[in-house]
């Protein structure tokens, strides 16, 4: 069976106008017509995020009729999707430790994209990111790294170090944005085995 559903999930501070959700996106429309292609604006607490999804995903074929990609924070959160759905799951630039990484910045930010707008980062929310936490679990189906060696936010050697049985593919140079996505898309969407 392939892959019918495909789920983007957005980093810390960022957006559904992020430049990778967009041209994955737009790359789905294009060459995959047949795929229903969903990037949430996730909201700041983790466990909403998750329950948002959990909720909008409930009816999607599971398995190998779902994929999910991540990017940073939210490559912490594909790896929770796919425990729960036991789908394939693409991994960029992932946040590995979120809880301790994120616990600095406790108050008020802005988005990445929308710097009008602000949200709360609140510390009951260093709490609910630790109770997402599947690095303990066994992979539910196949994954994907793609870790940059020049993330400048975060370390891509604990990325590689978490997702041991990943097929990985760690890039020289780069940056947290994955400036290079536009080359890695083609092999992202091979990996999720997107239906016509």
């Amino acid at each position: 069976m392939t892959t019918t559903h495909l789920l983007y999930l957005h980093g810390f501070r960022s957006s559904p106008q992020s430049a990778k959700a967009r041209l994955t996106a737009e790359r789905v429309a294009a060459q995959h017509p047949g795929v229903f292609f969903w990037c949430p604006q996730l909201p700041p607490s983790p466990r909403a995020a998750m329950a948002l999804v959990a909720a909008s995903i409930a009816h999607w074929p599971q398995g190998t009729g779902m994929a999910v990609i991540g990017s940073s924070l939210g490559g912490y959160y594909a790896s929770w999707v796919a425990s729960q759905a036991r789908c394939k799951s693409v991994l960029l630039n992932p946040a590995v430790q979120p809880a301790r990484d994120l616990a600095r910045h406790i108050g008020e930010q802005t988005s990445w994209h929308d710097p009008e707008e602000r949200f709360f980062f609140r510390p009951e929310f260093v709490d609910e990111l630790q109770a997402l936490d599947v690095s303990h679990l066994p992979p539910a189906a196949p994954e994907l790294l793609i870790a940059a060696q020049g993330d400048e936010l975060l370390d891509w050697r604990e990325m590689v170090a978490r997702y041991p049985q990943a097929q990985q593919r760690v890039l020289e140079g780069g940056d947290h944005a994955l400036s290079s996505f536009p080359q890695q898309l083609a092999e992202v969407l091979r990996f999720c085995d997107l239906a016509p």
